[in-house]
């Protein structure tokens, strides 16, 4: 059903001053940004539609209220082996994921593409991470001599990183780091008791080491700004990617979407698989953009001034590679036959897992939605390993649940009095990693398989390398030598060798840079040649950094659709 909010029925002659691609985390803040600069704008989804609060069918179900108690029927899990590996993929979430047999793709190599295909896509599900990059994020590429240089710098986004921060709610301290800057901080949430005694004897133990609370997407204590989105304060319930009714953290949904349409220029359409991007060679720029229809297959073409391509980093590469013309016969700008190169993701696949004595008379409340972390302290001011760039470091200490296994023979009053206690305490840590652009890893289209919708299938041919895997060894030794100083017990260090994709921050294949013969986008996130399409999802990116990525996807649109909308004001564009 329609939202009374939103605009469902296209204009008549289905013009429009702006057209984005995709609802999710970036779409959302592209079209806030351009209907508060009164533009007329018509978001294109290609899933179904989903309204805050009324299609959350499962957000406030007990675990008993599930045929299935939360777990997923065998036949479901074996007809989906990729969208399964998913952490957050159960009897609580599946309506929001992608089944892997409806939206096929074609792996050359093992890559595990995760998708939400519906109004405000995977924003529902994001794991909510918010941190900065530094300015040696930026500058990685121009000194390590890879990809190539970022047109833009720290300074240019910072101004922008607040902007998206104090409009989202981000809670987090501010801990006065250089490589990890401060931001627009709601109050942060709280270390427990191990967490607190593990980060005093790592930094204790080291000077390059920085243990701090994490930062994530989460109202800790709302303000005016929040509350006028009709958004509440976080309720620490963990059971986030049901869809969040208090809208205690940013969704698409909750906030940015509900904004734009109180503007009263926004018009949104479910259901709309977009095709490819129209391009006029006489106008010499893109005019519209051609859509089938998710159900009946009817194709209709919609026409604006300018264009974002926020369909998430992969699916904006192969709506790129499939819009074709006389003019460009390889895909749109792209000349220089970079288009869905230079895919970079982040390695996850390092991780341990160690115990802690003691501690048994301290507990902790809720379910905090964030991990005690620790910024890159690897090749941060010069190089200085056998390994480029380095790796960002989580932890958190737990304990066991109450039921646990007690040994013993009690029976009776001495069973319930021993599971009536909290288990011991666990400490898991993880890596971040950065990897590198690389030209074999890249994306391209199928030419003899098409999807049911008359589209070519997607090829994913991207994978680790030898810096990955030392990138991995030096954190499962340095991670072990930490967890040992902390105090903990029984370390195991364990490879994931999940393939590359399940981290779910796939970035690239639409590069900004300076030079036209070298990336696609320039410092605007405008197509070099096309210059009314903008880029501002993961597909934007010349590098990913050891940060979790959505919240510079955020501040990037935001900064693009305001120069937007002024060089429209200008008859720019």
């Amino acid at each position: 059903m329609s939202s009374p909010d939103f605009n469902y029925t296209a204009n008549k002659n289905h013009t429009y001053d702006a057209i984005v691609i995709g609802s999710g985390i970036s779409g959302g803040w592209a079209a806030k940004e351009l209907c508060e600069g009164g533009l007329k704008t018509l978001v294109l989804e290609r899933g179904k539609n989903v309204v805050h609060l009324k299609d959350y069918p499962t957000a406030t179900k007990n675990p008993w209220d599930f045929k299935h108690h939360g777990e997923l029927p065998i036949k479901l899990k074996e007809e989906n082996p990729v969208v399964n590996r998913c952490y957050a993929f159960d009897e609580s979430t599946e309506h929001f994921f992608v089944k892997d047999k409806d939206h096929p793709y074609i792996q050359q190599k093992p890559f595990d593409w995760i998708r939400g295909y519906q109004v405000g896509g995977k924003s529902l599900l994001w794991a909510r991470q918010t941190q900065r990059w530094s300015k040696f994020d930026f500058e990685g590429p121009a000194r390590d001599g890879f990809a190539v240089d970022w047109p833009i710098r720290y300074d240019d986004l910072a101004p922008w990183y607040s902007y998206v921060e104090s409009f989202a709610g981000i809670s987090g301290n501010h801990d006065g780091l250089e490589t990890l800057p401060d931001g627009e901080f709601l109050p942060p949430w709280e270390m427990n008791t191990v967490e607190k005694v593990m980060q005093q004897r790592i930094m204790a133990n080291y000077n390059d080491r920085n243990v701090i609370i994490g930062r994530c997407a989460h109202l800790t204590k709302p303000k005016e700004v929040h509350l006028a989105q009709g958004r509440g304060q976080c309720q620490s319930r963990n059971l986030c990617q049901r869809g969040c009714p208090f809208g205690g953290y940013f969704s698409s949904n909750s906030s940015t979407l509900p904004t734009a349409a109180k503007t009263g220029n926004l018009t949104i359409l479910p259901d709309s698989v977009v095709h490819s991007i129209i391009y006029d060679d006489k106008k010499q720029k893109a005019t519209g953009v051609r859509v089938i229809d998710a159900h009946t297959k009817q194709a209709t073409e919609y026409y604006a001034k300018i264009i974002f391509v926020n369909a998430a980093a992969l699916n904006t590469n192969l709506i790129l590679l499939n819009s074709t013309s006389s003019r460009f016969p390889n895909g749109l700008g792209n000349d220089n036959g970079l288009l869905g190169k230079y895919i970079a993701f982040q390695n996850y696949r390092g991780s341990l897992s160690a115990r802690m004595e003691g501690y048994e008379d301290t507990y902790y409340y809720g379910r905090r939605p964030t991990a005690v972390m620790m910024p890159n302290f690897r090749n941060v001011h010069k190089q200085e390993t056998d390994f480029l760039r380095g790796y960002m470091v989580f932890y958190s200490a737990t304990r066991g649940g109450w039921g646990h296994y007690t040994p013993g023979n009690q029976i009776g009053a001495e069973y319930k009095d021993a599971i009536s206690e909290a288990g011991d305490w666990g400490v898991y840590m993880m890596m971040q990693g950065e990897t590198i652009p690389k030209e074999t890893n890249r994306v391209y289209l199928s030419k003899e398989q098409k999807d049911e919708w008359g589209i070519p299938l997607l090829t994913v041919s991207v994978d680790y390398d030898d810096n990955d895997e030392k990138s991995m060894r030096d954190f499962l030794q340095q991670g072990a030598e930490m967890l040992e100083k902390a105090g903990c017990k029984n370390i195991s260090p364990n490879d994931s060798k999940q393939a590359p994709g399940l981290d779910i921050h796939e970035v690239g294949g639409v590069r900004m840079g300076h030079d036209p013969k070298t990336s696609l986008l320039n410092k605007w996130n405008q197509l070099h040649s096309c210059p009314n399409v903008f880029v501002t999802d993961g597909a934007c990116m010349t590098s990913t950094g050891t940060q979790n990525p959505s919240l510079t996807f955020m501040a990037i649109t935001a900064r693009a659709a305001n120069y937007a909308v002024n060089e429209i004001k200008k008859g720019n564009l």
